[in-house]
């Protein structure tokens, strides 16, 4: 059965691969928006939905994955930090600080037009940063493409102090979750790995 991923995130793109997945990208072009006065997991949802949908309509056949992940602390939304000042911002407001990160995740079967979509939650721990850290981190460039200004998957694990909930939710697609979403889609992940022997 086809896969496809629509998403142009490398990461959630690495995680696919790793657990044996045969898939192909094609990112959705669809505006992320969030309304402070409207529920934030449900416009998640929504905007996963939206995505695997956008690519959905152009497919016959296949399952379509959608995704997007945020950062929150104090029923804020960090996105990504468009520059190098407030990556620093950012960061500075999660040290020494939990805060949530939650990924509305969707998966549609074109053919059947089955829908089945959700909303993971992670919490995370920051330790006290110093101020010559986040310059530090800032400058290697790592912050500016991510939402919450930090890759856990890479230099920015040294920040985390503890996560309570799916790691790889933190770094953009809850696997266990989206996988269970698969097979109830019908496609059984295991049954794609192939023995060497």
């Amino acid at each position: 059965m086809q896969i496809v991923l629509a998403s142009a995130s490398p990461r959630r793109a690495e995680l696919l691969q790793k657990i044996g997945l045969d898939f192909t990208v094609q990112a959705a072009d669809v505006e992320e928006n969030f309304d402070p006065s409207q529920n934030l997991e449900t416009q998640l949802e929504n905007l996963a939905l939206r995505k695997a949908w956008a690519v959905a309509d152009t497919l016959n056949a296949g399952l379509v994955i959608g995704a997007d992940t945020v950062v929150v602390i104090d029923g804020e939304v960090l996105g990504k930090p468009a520059s190098s000042k407030e990556a620093a911002l950012m960061l500075s407001r999660l040290s020494k600080r939990k805060h949530q990160v939650l990924t509305g995740l969707a998966v549609i079967d074109v053919k059947t037009g089955k829908v089945i979509s959700g909303v993971e939650s992670t919490m995370v721990q920051f330790r006290a940063l110093s101020p010559a850290e986040i310059t530090a981190y800032v400058e290697t460039g790592e912050p500016l493409d991510k939402a919450g200004a930090y890759g856990i998957q890479e230099k920015g694990a040294t920040l985390v102090e503890r996560i309570e909930g799916c790691y790889f939710n933190v770094v953009g697609l809850p696997v266990a979750r989206m996988v269970a979403m698969l097979k109830e889609a019908g496609l059984e992940v295991h049954r794609l790995w192939h023995h060497p022997f």
